[in-house]
């Protein structure tokens, strides 16, 4: 498994409205993996591929705020688009709409022999609110009465209008709850049996699971969320982890299959420790958007396992776009950024070709948004020349940008690093900020000639400096705003 993977991310639903109404799984064009493998990505995450709960999207996917949300997405939205949200899920089988069982089997297939493998969701807070597993197995949910639902109606609710029967909706406890879910009772033995029984099964049919707000699992923040609830019911805490018991019990049996986790909080340590392979960076992200330099030069300087472990990216389903987040010029430093650092590069489908509008997970339609040139072809380079080895299984080391004059503090906007890999070196200047910046720059160029070639791979620009010039001045840089160089050393 590299620690310096690409995973890309599909909104399966609306991805495959690209290639017609009746496209499924079984049937679509496989051109588009074919250039993810050419471009050394390891894995993709069909995002939203289970059955969701469809009964529910007339009575909670058409409030005022989700109806402002689509207004902002799809202009020409109808009612039919409206298709509920993927984490609202019933049961973990392929949606009937997007292929069947044995269609996702055969498209495993196709992919890992493009060297390509399959992340599919694990959703493990809750399941939709009207889950066929309410009538087969309601030990897995956390119950209510009728005091807390009266108390809280958004909280809780009765999913059969039988008010002996009251169960909690999913939440994150800083925000309103998902009144299209029902939450799982992590401190009951039958539920987390069960949850264990689908993860097993999605490892028969996929690679690796991304694991939907990973950290609300963890006993002490299910305690924290649930703490009246579960005092009420005297419901006890367990000495395991959820996390710990799942992610043993699967690798036993595969132990190649993976374990990616949504996390925010700073829990993402706890979670790599309880055995996930990799965990969401949400604090770069932030950074970079809130050009906190200091900041994220001191994030990468954080443990090289946990940097590793560390899922990089710009935007995703949950995200702004990247374009209407940071601008053209700058998500694209920022994309030069992550894709040349340590850990997994997370990129969503649209992103390439320069998407401005995000879309509610809810809607089952896209805008159609025209590519922007530019963006594209920067992407087609930057991501061509990070496909190189070196990237996957070099050596990275952050450099130290120094200045050129004692008046100019312009080199502090810089990002500098490099990857060594069999006599190979890669040296990364970015100019992340929005004023042409100078600085100078040292690295170890003690195996080359005196007079050295330097070939910027993105402009494929080829400089001749001098050995003594980089080992006792430094190399001088002049970059434009948010422009970058990746340099290959030819002797």
């Amino acid at each position: 498994m590299s620690r310096n993977s690409k995973l890309y991310e599909i909104n399966t639903r609306v991805w495959l409205k690209k290639f017609g109404n009746d496209a499924t799984l079984k049937n679509l064009p496989f051109s588009v993996f074919e250039e993810l493998s050419k471009k050394n990505f390891q894995y993709v995450w069909m995002m939203g591929i289970w059955k969701n709960c469809s009964d529910i999207i007339d009575p909670v996917c058409f409030s005022p705020e989700l109806i402002e949300s689509y207004n902002n997405a799809l202009r020409d939205w109808q009612k039919e688009d409206v298709i509920g949200s993927p984490y609202s899920i019933d049961e973990y089988v392929v949606n009937p709409l997007i292929g069947t069982s044995e269609d996702l089997k055969i498209f495993k297939e196709k992919l890992n022999r493009l060297n390509l493998k399959l992340i599919l969701d694990f959703v493990p807070n809750h399941f939709g609110a009207s889950t066929k597993y309410l009538k087969s197995n309601p030990e897995m949910f956390l119950r209510a009465n009728k005091e807390l639902l009266e108390d809280d109606p958004t909280l809780f609710y009765s999913p059969f209008n039988n008010p002996e029967v009251i169960f909690a909706h999913g939440r994150d406890p800083f925000f309103p709850a998902w009144t299209d879910t029902v939450q799982i009772n992590f401190f009951s033995e039958n539920a987390r049996a069960s949850l264990i029984d689908i993860l097993l099964a999605i490892a028969e049919v996929a690679d690796g699971v991304r694991c939907d707000m990973a950290m609300l699992p963890l006993n002490n923040v299910f305690e924290s969320t649930w703490l009246g609830v579960l005092n009420k019911f005297d419901i006890k805490k367990p000495k395991e982890e959820f996390w710990k018991l799942a992610i043993d019990k699967v690798k036993l049996k595969y132990p190649d299959f993976i374990f990616i986790g949504e996390a925010y909080w700073d829990l993402e340590w706890t979670l790599q420790k309880l055995g996930f392979d990799f965990t969401y960076d949400k604090r770069l992200t932030d950074r970079l958007a809130a050009d906190d330099l200091n900041g994220v030069r001191s994030h990468l300087r954080a443990d090289e396992q946990f940097q590793k472990k560390s899922v990089r990216f710009i935007e995703n389903h949950d995200e702004l776009r990247a374009v209407a987040k940071y601008g053209v010029e700058k998500s694209l430093a920022a994309a030069t950024l992550i894709s040349t650092i340590q850990g997994m590069k997370l990129y969503y489908n649209g992103q390439f070709e320069g998407k401005k509008y995000k879309v509610p997970v809810q809607l089952g339609r896209e805008p159609v948004e025209n590519t922007n040139e530019l963006i594209k072809k920067y992407y087609d380079k930057l991501l061509s020349v990070t496909a190189d080895e070196i990237f996957t299984s070099g050596k990275w080391n952050m450099l130290q940008a120094s200045p050129v004059d004692v008046k100019d503090n312009s080199y502090l906007n810089f990002f500098a690093w490099e990857w060594v890999y069999n006599n190979q070196r890669r040296i990364v200047v970015i100019n992340y900020s929005n004023r042409i910046s100078y600085c100078r720059l040292k690295f170890d160029v003690s195996g080359y000639n005196e007079n050295l070639l330097l070939k910027d791979l993105l402009s494929d620009v080829t400089y001749e400096r001098s050995k003594h010039e980089i080992q006792n001045a430094g190399l001088f840089i002049e970059l434009k705003p948010f422009h970058s160089h990746i340099f290959s050393i030819i002797s």
